[in-house]
């Protein structure tokens, strides 16, 4: 009987050491000697400190700092809770948490309308882009919060605009870490 199962013990060590020790440590490799910035998670480093990263979202709840889309992901963007609020379309609760994210944000923008992404999550919950439109919108408070120019501000934000690539491919975004860290840089309040 071990003479027939010994070939395929010796298979299954095999395989379990190319395909679970050999090959990520090779691909681990790779992407450190050719990606490292990417393969330890795209943070973005200043002054020395790990400020963030620009694959997540996180919290900016200051008025000077322009705030990033709503968070389905537990609280202050935790990436270990990664996921919808699976709650339908139809959904009171889902329903009631949006128009009081919309009210809080109005109020503090002073607006009466809000783009789509200001008040709803995403699908991950973690995004680090806003669209152009939320940003713009942001402008008045961050510039009365800091006491700066709004069209200071707002050329800062129309800087800061990722266009789709190839002009077709995907939406035109705002990195909210890198505008904030730009906005940090300007000085003032």
């Amino acid at each position: 009987m071990f003479s027939q199962l010994r070939p395929a013990l010796f298979l299954f060590a095999l395989l379990m050491l190319i395909t679970g020790i050999a090959y990520p440590l090779a691909m681990t490799g790779v992407a450190q000697a050719l990606f490292p910035g990417k393969a330890n998670g795209s943070l973005v480093v200043l002054d020395g400190k790990v400020r963030g990263s620009a694959l997540l979202g996180q919290t900016f709840a200051d008025n000077r700092y322009f705030w990033p889309r709503i968070s389905a992901a537990g609280s202050g963007y935790d990436a270990s809770a990664s996921s919808g609020a699976n709650l339908g379309p139809t959904s009171k609760k889902l329903i009631e948490r949006i128009a009081a994210d919309a009210e809080r944000i109005k109020a503090a923008d002073g607006v009466q309308s809000l783009p789509p992404d200001a008040a709803t999550a995403s699908a991950s919950g973690l995004d680090p882009q806003i669209s152009p439109a939320y940003a713009l919108q942001q402008v008045g408070r961050v510039a009365k919060a800091r006491n700066l120019a709004e069209e200071r501000v707002r050329g800062l934000v129309e800087s800061h605009i990722y266009r789709p690539v190839l002009g077709i491919f995907g939406e035109p975004r705002v990195s909210v870490l890198s505008l904030n860290i730009a906005l940090d840089a300007l000085g003032a309040g």
